[in-house]
């Protein structure tokens, strides 16, 4: 009987060291930041007819998944995915706030604030985290 293939080659992840833990922590906080400037300059690309923030985006997206994929080595890629995303969304619609005049409803705002309620959850009381 052959193993899955999903399952070949897959480990449990090793707890990191206190140390480790703020490093990867680093990490996630690089790729949130080159995303939201990626994402900011991808509407000042216009289609990417403009060649200055067309080039941010792309350097932009692959700084923010290099060193999204540096945290995958120590942290679960659905929790991961899900802090850097919620926080990115949250980032991006004050962007758009301060950069762009984006207004947001009371519903949205409401939205952001239950986003950023779930990254704490996930991060303060998730055993998916090692804590």
């Amino acid at each position: 009987m052959r193993p899955c293939p999903a399952r070949v080659g897959r480990t449990k992840l090793a707890s990191p060291t206190p140390e480790d833990r703020s490093l990867i922590y680093v990490y996630l906080v690089v790729a949130i930041t080159a995303e939201v400037i990626a994402t900011t300059a991808l509407k000042a690309s216009d289609g990417f007819t403009r060649l200055a923030p067309s080039l941010v985006v792309v350097a932009g997206y692959a700084f923010a998944f290099y060193f999204l994929s540096l945290t995958l080595r120590a942290f679960p890629m659905g929790v991961v995915y899900a802090v850097w995303s919620g926080l990115g969304i949250v980032l991006i619609s004050a962007t758009a706030y301060l950069y762009y005049g984006q207004t947001l409803d009371a519903p949205a705002i409401l939205g952001l604030g239950l986003i950023i309620a779930g990254v704490v959850v996930v991060n303060l009381f998730s055993k998916a985290v090692a804590h």
